[in-house]
């Protein structure tokens, strides 16, 4: 899969002229989502295009590359100078351009959509053994620099096909989630490839011990949920003294023999509701069940088999850490890429608070620590600190990026919620609103054909926070234009175009 072939002169000149310095949003899974499994009208197009792209961006003398798959979507493009909208795929195979608010604003614009898939997730990668040591080149610096070659790869193919050269269309970047951060993380580091970001529910902070994750699954479950659901974390603890084997069969689980492993998957389905828009769904019969008396534990297993385990898709073996650590190349091998993230650069390891979790207190930070090793090996351990030095954390000294987060997201504790002025922070603020709301409407999971939010419970914050979008991007694209002479040519020796709405 990695081959020797020649560079293309486009990343030589970016090597050369640049400084270079978690499966579901969830615990064990990570921050993707499940993949869609009707593909009607849910993307705007998923034919494949590839892309020859660069193995190590660092290395002066390893020139190997791999293909990287990417797709592009034109019906919308004021051709030939309208604005690129770049969408970042995040930790999970990249199936098509989702046809979600993007497209509202695409038709908008008149943009263009462009989206690549990241490095070693679905088709994209490098090898076909995912051994530890294979995946030295999986990190967030490296996707970066993958879309800054992408970028200026993707402008020259518009720049010939519209019979031109040196000409620059106006860019702007987008993302959800761990794409969210890379989308304010590209804005960062390349403020010369785009007019601005949308990072939307963007993990920008690298947190070690994020117990702010389970009290916000607390604090979202509100008075009469919260306390029923740690009532079951006590009782399936005392189940699993007793006969974990029963307990396990319960919830459709057995095939988890690590206690822990099994505990993180009760935490995580009780998080997806409140991330992904579905809090009645879980607290409804569980509240209902607990005023009538039933068996708590039965009314949990219930919604974890039924719902979390069948219509929302997740797969018990991505909690199974002899399934993390099959090295194998396939349609399963995304738990362990972004765990590999996880245990390298970002952690966010929701571990529980000392006091009033909702989550086991078995789930620690020795619990996570313990599972990089098992699957990874020695040495693999994520280095917190230089990450958020790296990028910023949450004082990102960034500019004209758009943070957005949903007010029951238990992530929202690892992005930017506070405004300043060239980095605007929104919260959509309603009942339902969680992990990238404002581009997928309510519930986020499954897909809203054009992020329709006629399901949030306040359609006004939405369409409030949507308006601000709007606003930045107008704005920004139009200051994009302006910023250099007319005959003067940018970085890269080309002229920007003058784009107009």
């Amino acid at each position: 899969m990695a081959s020797f072939f020649p560079p293309p002169l486009l990343v030589i000149c970016l090597l050369g002229s640049l400084s270079c310095p978690r499966s579901l949003g969830l615990g064990f899974g990570g921050l993707r989502l499940p993949p869609e499994t009707d593909s009607s009208g849910k993307y705007l197009t998923q034919d494949e295009r590839w892309f020859k792209q660069t193995l190590d961006h660092f290395s002066p003398t390893d020139h190997r590359q791999f293909r990287q798959r990417y797709y592009e979507f034109r019906d919308h493009f004021q051709a030939p100078d309208g604005p690129v909208f770049l969408k970042i795929c995040g930790e999970s195979a990249c199936p098509g351009i989702a046809n979600d608010y993007l497209s509202v604003l695409a038709k908008k614009f008149g943009a263009a959509v462009v989206s690549l898939e990241h490095r070693y997730y679905g088709e994209s990668s490098p090898f076909e053994s995912l051994t530890t040591e294979n995946l030295r080149f999986l990190s967030s610096k490296q996707a970066l620099f993958d879309l800054a070659a992408f970028r200026q790869y993707y402008q020259e193919f518009l720049n010939a096909k519209y019979n031109r050269s040196k000409v620059e269309n106006p860019w702007f970047v987008f993302g959800i989630s761990y794409s969210g951060a890379l989308s304010a993380w590209f804005r960062l580091k390349f403020p010369h490839l785009t007019c601005g970001s949308l990072a939307s529910s963007a993990v920008v902070l690298a947190v070690y011990n994020f117990t702010e994750f389970d009290k916000q699954v607390g604090e979202s479950a509100g008075a009469e949920c919260k306390p029923v659901l740690q009532e079951i974390t006590a009782l399936v603890e005392e189940r699993l003294l007793s006969d974990r084997k029963a307990v396990k069969d319960l919830f459709g689980a057995a095939t988890l023999e690590n206690d822990a492993d099994f505990l993180y998957l009760l935490a995580d389905a009780a998080a997806e509701a409140f991330q992904y828009g579905h809090p009645d769904v879980l607290c409804s019969p569980l509240v209902d069940a607990k005023k009538t008396g039933q068996d708590l534990v039965e009314a949990y297993a219930d919604y974890v088999r039924n719902y979390y385990l069948g219509s929302f898709g997740v797969s018990v073996q991505s909690y199974d850490q002899q399934h993390l650590k099959n090295t194998s190349v396939g349609k399963e091998d995304g738990d362990r890429l972004w765990w590999f993230q996880v245990c390298t650069e970002v952690a966010y390891f929701q571990v529980a608070p000392k006091n009033d979790s909702v989550r086991s207190s078995k789930i620690d930070t020795r619990y996570h620590l313990d599972l990089c090793k098992n699957v990874f090996g020695e040495g693999v351990y994520p280095n917190v600190f230089m990450t958020n030095i790296y990028y910023g954390g949450t004082q990102i000294a960034g500019s004209r990026i758009i943070f957005t987060n949903g007010s029951q997201d238990p992530w929202r504790h690892a992005s930017k919620q506070q405004s300043s002025p060239d980095m605007p922070s929104y919260i959509v603020d309603c009942h339902n609103c969680g992990h990238g709301s404002d581009l997928r409407g309510c519930p986020q999971s499954p897909l809203n054909i054009e992020g329709n939010g006629e399901n949030c419970t306040s359609v006004e914050a939405l369409a409030k926070v949507r308006q601000k979008i709007i606003e930045k991007i107008d704005l920004w694209l139009s200051e994009c234009q302006s910023e250099p002479d007319d005959d003067e040519p940018d970085f890269f020796g080309a002229k920007r175009v003058t784009f107009a709405m």
